[in-house]
């Protein structure tokens, strides 16, 4: 589908609408910064609204525990994002997993990975403004502070992937480009979490901002659910609508929550 805008995309049926009406028929998948949070000029500076933890700890038990979040971000950020609540989440684009019953794993590093990584670290171009993101498993470049580097950075990004080596992948995003593992994306973990007790059986509906979002929402689709988009930029995408920003979707979901628990006397 190509959205140049969200009143065109938003055409479509809305997915969340059955998250009202059905809730035990569907799953819900979340991405993070871009979707949930406003993005930030750098990755600390994200802001995480007070009532968003709450709102999406609600949701997930409106939905029986299918709720995850699927992000670029480690588990460790997360957390710390969102403590005290605990959610399922897919960290590094599926390079590290949490279940719904707390159990993990994780994809290690590698030397050569390791010897890329000190590669992006000292020889990033302007140091000051792109900004260098070790996540562990997966490394990140961050130019929105000087998107002329960008050219710069891309071809960095590339050299240090060949030193990495073959089980590395260059994924591109908003003003960032990342190096992961390359059997780890957010459709391949929409895809385990569906294989779960708490969202198997279940529809996905899968919320994403950005190209990394992609592979999610084919998923999403190939399980017989839908995908929104978050942003009203132009381009061609698999989504099925889109909202035009993370306020409208925070918007949308603490709604959803405070609709049924809120009515009910439940507290959210």
């Amino acid at each position: 589908m190509t959205c140049p805008s969200g009143d065109v995309c938003n055409k479509q049926p809305d997915p969340l609408e059955g998250l009202m009406t059905s809730p035990e028929r569907f799953a819900l998948f979340l991405d993070i910064d871009g979707t949930l949070l406003d993005i930030a000029p750098t990755p600390r500076a994200v802001a995480v609204p007070d009532d968003l933890g709450r709102d999406l700890a609600a949701l997930s038990r409106y939905l029986g525990g299918s709720l995850a979040l699927v992000t670029g971000r480690s588990i460790a950020t997360v957390d710390a994002f969102f403590a005290p609540q605990r959610f399922a989440v897919a960290g590094l684009h599926g390079a590290e997993m949490r279940f719904a019953d707390g159990t993990r794993y994780g994809t290690a590093s590698s030397e050569p990975f390791n010897e890329a990584k000190a590669l992006l670290r000292l020889r990033r171009p302007e140091p000051e403004k792109v900004i260098f993101e070790d996540k562990g498993a997966a490394v990140a470049l961050h130019y929105r502070l000087a998107p002329a580097a960008q050219h710069a950075v891309e071809a960095l990004m590339e050299e240090a992937r060949r030193v990495a080596g073959d089980d590395w992948y260059v994924q591109r995003g908003k003003m960032v480009i990342e190096l992961r593992p390359a059997k780890a994306n957010k459709g391949d973990a929409l895809k385990s979490f569906m294989e779960t007790a708490e969202f198997s059986g279940r529809l996905p509906i899968a919320i994403g901002d950005d190209l990394t979002d992609e592979d999610m929402f084919v998923a999403a689709k190939q399980e017989g659910g839908a995908a929104i988009r978050v942003g009203s930029e132009p381009g061609i995408t698999s989504a099925d609508t889109v909202l035009h920003s993370p306020a409208d979707l925070r918007s949308r979901l603490g709604s959803i929550a405070c609709s049924r628990l809120c009515s009910q006397g439940t507290s959210r």
